[in-house]
């Protein structure tokens, strides 16, 4: 038997040129046990054949002694407001050795502890279905001094003075109308445009075609979950269907925070925050504005609107399907255990995991991008005077920093969230990757051009919604929409840049097709493989059953 495993081992680097003798009939376990281990090795070498590409950092570690664009939250920081090469050196030293005794000896900003690093080692975790994640690549992430950086965090600013103006309010609103003004002035912004300019329809919107088209809010966020049996039976001999409504708590007080030094250096050095925000216990409504949305990002869990959207979209019936499910036209089966419901949902689960261990990889490993919040820290020291830490001057003469200063007396970047942003890295964000990865999975399973029925949106007064009958609205777009969202509101509560999003977006595209070309080698019935628009807007076809000779 030994000799026997042997030779499979040695031969599934030419299975995938082999013409296919799938199983047919009866076999022994050994022989399932056997066949197993062909199709790990199978994948394996489909995707060791892909090779792997350069992946390098911006090079802001190497050219700034004092760390000023690196990730450091939580670790010494002085009272400079620049943090102390020596624990930044052990962080370092123990992510390039990957010894977990270094982790545990890094100096840390509190003792004892109240914040700690979260997950660097998820970064050397690997992954058995899909890719591992280190073979993915992305670009750098744009350095501190650029004008990209520069324009991002001119947006960053806008977005914390529009936390609570209604997405449906941009085109009349002043604040709007200030910052579309000022983005368009910026020499390098990477946010959508109409005829080139930024408009009140594409402001904090993200870059797709679909997020472009109708409301601001993807109709995944917006329109009822279907969560199996009701709690009323109609006598109709059937069970009604209970429906979650998706609304978010919301509050009359303004919940803006770490906009001083004083608040800012404690909050850096990974102490807990002494505030909290302030929610109406008894109001609950739809998302309407930026704030909304970065508390729904706030406290969610990653695969959270991805099983929302799943179970949306199953209402909506087998037209919804997409059209190569090799189950719609089948004389005598039907899908569940693979191509239905518990298939879609176990892939949007595993996607969301691959594409968090490979969003940290990135993270920890290759870029350690400083948060916008300590970059507002720089900011603030630049634009009073107090050092000059060579930002582009596209975002020390923005409008956006006289307006903040106007409100909160400093030029810090507020943020949403009373501890600031995560204690882990800024590129890419690990909620844009996820988004990228579950979204692509359910663009996948669905009809990307099938309507989405009854559209709503905002009313006037922005406390309702009513029904939408603009441009209809299409699975695939939405879907779109729907991880630009949750990716951007990211950006709306502080802790983000736009490029942690759009870039973390396709990071996680490429986690879910290399997952949904791994998982083509476990099925059974012909498949001829899905069909899906990518984020670029290119159409590919992935999935298809491959060629793996079994042992019968």
């Amino acid at each position: 038997m030994k000799k026997t495993m042997l030779l499979l081992v040695c031969a599934s680097s030419t299975l995938l040129a082999q013409d296919i003798a799938s199983l047919r009939g009866s076999i022994s376990r050994g022989q399932r046990r056997a066949n197993a281990l062909i199709i790990r090795n199978s994948a394996a070498q489909q995707r060791s054949a892909q090779g792997l590409q350069t992946q390098t950092a911006n090079g802001d570690e190497a050219l700034y002694p004092d760390r000023r664009g690196s990730f450091g939250k939580s670790l010494v920081y002085f009272d400079t407001g620049l943090v102390d090469n020596n624990a930044f050196n052990q962080m370092v030293n123990a992510i390039k050795t990957q010894n977990p005794t270094f982790f545990d000896a890094i100096t840390m900003g509190t003792s004892p502890v109240e914040r700690r690093l979260v997950s660097p080692q998820a970064s050397f975790a690997y992954n058995l279905d899909g890719a591992d994640g280190w073979i993915h690549s992305m670009p750098a992430a744009p350095t501190l001094a650029s004008a990209e950086t520069a324009g991002e965090m001119v947006e960053l600013y806008w977005s914390a003075l529009l936390r609570d103006v209604a997405f449906n309010d941009f085109d009349t609103d002043s604040i709007a109308a200030s910052a579309i003004e000022d983005l368009n002035r910026l020499s390098d912004f990477k946010g959508p445009k109409e005829g080139g300019v930024v408009t009140a329809g594409t402001l904090l919107r993200g870059n797709t075609t679909g997020d472009l088209i109708g409301p601001f809010v993807s109709q995944f966020l917006y329109q009822p979950v279907p969560y199996g049996p009701g709690p009323n039976y109609d006598g109709s001999g059937t069970l009604s269907i209970a429906y979650q409504a998706q609304v978010v708590p919301t509050s009359n007080v303004i919940n803006d925070f770490v906009f001083t030094f004083t608040d800012w250096l404690p909050i850096q050095r990974g102490e807990n925050p002494d505030k909290s925000i302030e929610f109406d216990t008894t109001t609950r409504i739809f998302i309407r504005n930026p704030r909304d949305l970065g508390d729904y990002v706030h406290q969610d869990t990653p695969m959270q609107p991805y099983v929302n959207a799943t179970m949306i979209l199953l209402g909506y019936g087998s037209d919804a399907l997409d059209k190569n499910n090799p189950y719609i036209s089948n004389p005598t089966q039907e899908a569940f255990a693979t191509y239905g419901m518990p298939d879609i949902l176990y892939m949007v689960v595993v996607a969301s995991e691959i594409a968090l261990r490979t969003a940290w990889y990135q993270k920890w490993v290759v870029h350690r991008r400083a948060r916008p919040e300590y970059v507002g820290f720089l900011t603030n020291q630049q634009k009073s005077g107090a050092q000059d830490f060579g930002l582009h001057s596209d975002l020390i003469r923005s409008t956006a920093l006289d307006s903040t200063f106007n409100i909160f007396s400093t030029y810090f970047l507020p943020q949403a969230y009373p501890e600031g942003s995560p204690t882990h890295p800024a590129y890419p964000a690990g909620h844009a990757t996820v988004a990228g990865a579950c979204t692509t999975i359910l663009k996948a399973f669905f009809n990307e051009a099938f309507e989405i029925p009854s559209p709503v949106e905002p009313d006037p007064s922005n406390s309702g919604l009513i029904a939408y009958s603009g441009t209809p609205l299409l699975i695939g777009n939405e879907l779109n929409k729907l991880a630009s969202n949750i990716a951007l509101g990211r950006d709306m509560a502080g802790v983000h840049y736009r490029s942690d999003g759009t870039e973390g977006i396709l990071l996680g595209e490429k986690v879910a097709i290399a997952l949904l070309q791994d998982e083509a080698f476990t099925r059974n019935i012909p498949f001829n493989g899905y069909s899906l628009t990518k984020f670029d807007g290119t159409t590919i076809t992935v999935g298809a059953r491959q060629s793996v000779p079994m042992l019968k």
